[in-house]
């Protein structure tokens, strides 16, 4: 492998200033590789400082790696972390023995090793390498680098495989500020606490007004607005959500809830190719914004992502698993209809498996990814975009697409990190906005209702429409109203009706 040029472009992105590729992107150029861009890219600048930007990192010259395969993987386990794409894309472009050849020159070296490990891995091919028998056990994954399990010892590679899922799907998170930040904010207990400062009664309310809002998000968040009893049917199974194992029947019963009338649309995984997107309007030809995995790929993806479910994923913290688990299975879109409401139940399935949080209460996720429904699509659009330009595709006659290059590993590896600190955003939202603003309407609802009803005496029905009338006009009961449903009421007794909500709903 040659000693990339200097340039100030690579693919489409600009460096910060004219510098020479090193790690992932030397070995994405050097050999062409069809591949998802690594969020953050790595160089060798001329100066002798540390240049960043968004996309960039420039170390100094004597940074710089041996122009040779060996040099550039081992700049990117040691500077860039675990791309498994990269690895796996370069792995099936390499001969094997060339890392044979590898290992052989540095057998107890830790990173030859833990290429040794790697390839094995992702090939599923064992190399013509005798077992290690010296150097310490080193681990797969660097856990100051990326979030890892405690892993298992692979005595062959003398390598601890500390990686949260396995070959057939194993997304990967990066530490960040944001996300070592929110772990150690301890969110499950502040939850705990929160909600041992509510009454029972008022908790119990609390729960089932969340839980309707939640499910009502779901489907708003995908621009439908299904009857009544079918949002209170997905609430019911949310907040069922955890008692069952995670599996395909399952994920079937599920759909069918979504579903509902299931006269056009064909459940179970699907049979064809999918995407999001639309359609052009004159040619009824897909304008894709995502493409989904291939229909013949997806016994293995769900396999591997059903595993990653209830496997060694159960020590990562259970937001990060969650935000794996569920944005792993909206990229592989597996049904025809309900991928949305399900990737998002799949979150409170995490949660509540876990213990995260407190009995009883399902924390209204899907309520606070729709008041962020801009930066939920970005999020999702983080991967998606990077991943589209490598599909090779074109379109059927019914509209749909035709893949036509081996896309399965592009859902197996990617790297969830934007989607852990979105999550970890919203369930904090949740904690520390949505269950105790929910909880004080809810008793101030109560006051007023005590008040009125020492006035003048209603029903509890009568008593929450004339609440919501007054919600709905600000405090002010319109004249429609006192016409009709309160005709009954007295002019004063109207204008006290009102004092008492300005005193007591909006103070």
């Amino acid at each position: 492998m040659r000693n990339p040029e200097r340039t100030d472009i690579f693919r489409g992105r600009r460096l910060p200033e004219v510098a020479r590729l090193a790690g992932y992107s030397a070995l994405i150029e050097g050999w062409a590789l069809r591949v998802p861009l690594p969020r953050r890219l790595f160089g060798i600048g001329e100066r002798h400082q540390v240049v960043e930007s968004e996309q960039w990192t420039l170390l100094t010259p004597r940074h710089a790696p041996a122009a040779t395969l060996e040099g550039h993987l081992t700049f990117a386990l040691k500077y860039e972390g675990v791309d498994l794409a990269v690895l796996k894309a370069l792995f099936d472009a390499v001969d094997p023995s060339e890392i044979e050849e590898m290992v052989e020159a540095t057998p107890s070296g830790s990173y030859a090793r833990r290429i040794w490990f790697f390839y094995e891995w992702l090939t599923d091919q064992k190399l013509d390498l005798p077992d290690a028998d010296r150097g310490n056990y080193v681990d797969a994954l660097d856990p100051d680098l990326q979030y890892a399990v405690e892993g298992t010892n692979s005595r062959r590679h003398r390598v601890r495989d500390n990686l949260p899922g396995s070959r057939l799907f194993c997304p990967l998170v990066f530490r960040t500020e944001e996300l070592d930040e929110f772990r150690q904010r301890d969110l499950s207990a502040r939850a705990r606490q929160v909600v041992a400062e509510v009454p029972a009664d008022l908790l119990a309310r609390t729960a089932a007004f969340l839980l309707l809002d939640d499910s009502r998000s779901s489907y708003a968040i995908e621009g439908e607005t299904p009857p009544q009893d079918r949002i209170q049917r997905w609430g019911q199974a949310i907040g069922q959500a955890g008692q069952n194992p995670l599996d395909l029947p399952e994920l079937l019963r599920l759909q069918e809830i979504v579903i509902g009338d299931a006269r056009f649309v064909r459940l179970g995984l699907r049979q064809e190719e999918g995407f999001v997107g639309e359609h052009d309007r004159r040619s009824g030809a897909p304008i894709p914004a995502h493409i989904s995995a291939r229909a013949e790929d997806l016994g293995s993806l769900m396999e591997g992502l059903l595993e990653f479910s209830s496997g060694k994923a159960q020590s990562v913290h259970p937001v990060i698993s969650a935000a794996i688990l569920a944005f792993g299975f909206v990229y592989i879109h597996p049904f025809t209809d309900g991928n949305g409401r399900i990737h998002r139940y799949l979150i409170h399935h995490v949660l509540s498996r876990r213990g995260f949080h407190p009995p009883g209460i399902t924390f209204p996720i899907s309520s606070a990814i729709l008041e962020r429904l801009e930066e939920y699509r970005h999020v999702l659009e983080s991967y998606s975009e990077r991943l589209l330009p490598y599909i090779e595709w074109e379109p059927a006659d019914d509209g749909n697409v035709i893949i036509l290059n081996d896309t399965a590993d592009y859902y197996r590896y990617f790297d969830a990190t934007p989607h852990a600190e979105f999550l970890f955003s919203c369930v904090e939202k949740t904690i520390e906005v949505d269950l105790p603003r929910e909880t004080e309407f809810l008793r101030r609802y109560d006051e007023f209702c005590r008040q009125v009803q020492n006035m003048v005496d209603m029903p509890g029905r009568t008593l929450n429409l004339l609440f919501r009338f007054l919600h709905q006009n600000e405090g002010r009961l319109s004249k429609r109203a006192r016409q009709k449903e309160f005709s009954e009421l007295e002019p004063r007794e109207v204008a006290r009706i009102e004092e008492i909500y300005a005193e007591v709903v909006e103070p």
